[in-house]
């Protein structure tokens, strides 16, 4: 496994460039297969691209705050005491590999923007704490957990299919979360998965000494811990800077909000998740001055998602406009049956989310041929959409856009960690598509 593992991480650094330049080169890419295979001109394809630059706008904002409203909760007082104490335990190269990797699957089960964050915090406690320990697999094996995001709690199709109101509802209904990631296959599936992923990454800890690369200090000592804040002078400025009441009064008028939106049958969507983040964030770093300087230190690990975002909105513009993606899922479309449609929903996914790499817009272009195809055939909905949602997580594995955040914090190129990744990409794959196939086939 070794050997292969260094295959792939060579390859990796002779010849993948930065997630920009891939991203740029997606795009000439999608150019090229929309004008071959699709009836449809240069001129409006670019006007398609170009148009559809900032339609995830919105989107985008919801993701960059997310992230960094995350990273004030990965780094608060009391979340830091909690990670140094787990870190205190841990001894042995191969128990860090497995610990980062929980934290991060289990981080990222909860909420995807808090696991992308907290995973990468771990991880570079622990490579620093824990002699021997390759620091490139310690970050992908916390960055690998965020695949459990499409089995938890912020999966976004399961949680938008069962919103009322979302966007096909009028051709599929309402699909509850027990027929999706609460539905005994796919709990299982967490389960196992879990267990066995924290394993498998320990397995490709290099048993050579000599190709462990381990963390440099300097490096942390200057981003793990956020400056402390100085007071200044005695005035009336500091003391409102510093005023602890000024951050639980707000805290609090913010948990009652909550809690009135909820009492109000509303759902969780991303704003409100967004909320919730921002005011426990308050009330957790207790002043307003605390809270400004870890959230500046968090801005730094969303800048590549700000600038990137935009590309890939005008990729899945691309995309739609010139109907490449239904292009694409009819190929697999085409060979289904009512039992094999799941299993390609989710080979098709998976390509499908190099060019668009968010769930939601990645559901937005695939959802409504998937949807269609499923009625058609008479294949479970419900398994049909957690399909997608899989394809789409286990994408996520080997898409450099969503690797930005852990990338920023540990200062590691996307050539570092890749080869690993893709070994785990291998791995995960397999568990998902048995747990597709037995899905369709046994329950």
């Amino acid at each position: 496994m070794e050997r292969l593992t260094n295959f792939f991480t060579s390859i990796m650094k002779k010849y993948l460039p930065d997630p920009f330049v891939f991203a740029i080169g997606l795009t000439i890419l999608t150019f090229i297969l929309a004008l071959l295979i699709e009836d449809i001109s240069f001129f409006n394809l670019t006007t398609e691209w170009g148009g559809g630059f900032w339609n995830l706008l919105a989107f985008t904002t919801q993701m960059a705050v997310i992230l960094a409203m995350g990273y004030v909760l990965a780094t608060a007082p009391i979340t830091d005491r909690f990670l140094n104490k787990i870190a205190s335990m841990v001894h042995t190269p191969k128990a860090a590999i497995i610990v980062a990797t929980l934290v991060g699957g289990i981080g990222s089960y909860l909420n995807w923007g808090f696991g992308l964050v907290i995973g990468g915090i771990i991880a570079k406690k622990l490579a620093v704490k824990v002699k021997g320990v390759h620091y490139p697999l310690i970050i992908a094996a916390a960055y690998s957990g965020f695949t459990f995001y499409g089995l938890g709690l912020s999966a976004s199709i399961p949680i938008l299919i069962s919103t009322p109101g979302h966007f096909l509802e009028e051709k599929m209904g309402l699909i509850a979360l027990s027929e999706t990631i609460f539905s005994l296959p796919m709990i299982l599936t967490t389960i196992f998965l879990l267990i066995t992923l924290p394993l498998f990454n320990a397995m490709l800890h290099p048993k050579d000494a000599k190709n462990v690369i381990e963390i440099d200090p300097s490096l942390y000592a200057d981003s793990e811990q956020v400056k402390a804040k100085i007071l200044g002078d005695n005035t009336f400025a500091n003391k409102l800077n510093n005023s602890r009441l000024l951050s639980y009064t707000i805290g609090i008028l913010g948990v009652i909000y909550v809690i009135i939106y909820f009492a109000n049958g509303k759902s969780l969507d991303l704003n409100i998740l967004n909320f919730i983040i921002l005011f426990l964030g308050i009330i957790l770093l207790g002043t307003p001055a605390k809270y400004t300087e870890h959230l500046s230190d968090g801005i730094k690990t969303v800048s590549g998602i700000i600038l990137q975002f935009p590309f890939y909105a005008g990729i899945m513009a691309i995309m739609a406009a010139s109907g490449l993606v239904d292009t694409i899922a009819k190929v697999f479309v085409d060979i289904s049956t009512q039992h094999s449609l799941p299993f390609w929903g989710l080979i098709s996914s998976f390509f499908i989310n190099f060019f668009a790499p968010s769930a939601g817009g990645h559901w937005a272009v695939q959802g409504p041929f998937m949807i269609d195809a499923a009625k058609e055939l008479g294949a479970s909905l419900g398994e049909t959409s957690m399909s997608v949602m899989l394809g789409n997580a286990w994408n996520d594995l080997v898409q450099p856009f969503w690797i930005l955040p852990a990338l920023a914090l540990s200062r590691l190129k996307l050539k570092d960690i890749m080869g690993f990744l893709v070994m785990i990409m291998f791995y995960v794959g397999i568990v998902y598509i048995v747990a597709t196939l037995a899905w369709s086939y046994l329950f």
